[in-house]
């Protein structure tokens, strides 16, 4: 099986942004929210002429830079948009890619848990973006409902890869506060996550 992706963009040699190492992101089509800063609103829409790409397909144009990502310890970073709306996808590109390339993931969580399962073991290093831990403000922040995402925490947590995982915590301005932030801390700390980015949205209403 090699399963092909939309691809909303393909970005080489980052440093510092997703993981260890030299990186390069892959950002892919398609998310199931609808957040009011969405910072990839054109993930919704897929064009007619939009780039698509199969594991063996990516995996090869990014070998261009394998040398970089070997004596970096870094590698790939599919992100979006939403990649676990793709399990399958990653699955195949984790089998394709040289075995010291880091894999790691940019997402929401909010997909079934079954997906994630699907790929528990393939992933490096998680970024996962919760918004807020309260289900009324991610409700009203993201017009979605945050089950999904507690319910993969708890995966996450179960399998003991909390060390594995980044979460981005943000202050969403006229959304959340200072405080809501820290009450999603502290609930994700009860869950053993340890490692937070604390930033604030920056956007053109402030």
């Amino acid at each position: 099986m090699n399963d092909q992706v939309k691809v909303l963009g393909i970005d080489r040699l980052r440093m510092g942004s997703d993981g260890e190492g030299i990186t390069t992101l892959v950002a892919l089509y398609k998310c199931p929210l609808r957040c009011k800063y969405c910072l990839n609103p054109q993930c919704h829409t897929i064009p007619d002429n939009s780039y698509s790409t199969t594991p063996d397909k990516l995996v090869q144009l990014c070998m261009v830079d394998n040398l970089y990502f070997q004596y970096t310890n870094g590698g790939l970073a599919i992100g979006g948009g939403e990649p676990l709306l793709f399990p399958t996808f990653i699955n195949e590109v984790r089998d394709r890619m040289p075995s010291e390339w880091s894999l790691t993931l940019e997402t929401s969580l909010n997909v079934p848990t079954e997906n994630v399962k699907q790929i528990l073991k393939d992933i490096t290093h998680w970024f996962i973006d919760i918004k807020d831990m309260n289900p009324d403000i991610y409700k009203e922040y993201t017009q979605c409902t945050n089950l999904q995402v507690y319910q993969n925490l708890s995966l996450l947590a179960a399998h003991k890869l909390q060390d594995k995982c980044t979460i981005r915590v943000p202050l969403i301005p006229s959304f959340n506060t200072t405080q809501d932030q820290n009450a999603s801390v502290k609930k994700l700390t009860e869950m053993g996550f340890k490692k937070f980015d604390l930033f604030e949205y920056i956007t053109g209403q402030q």
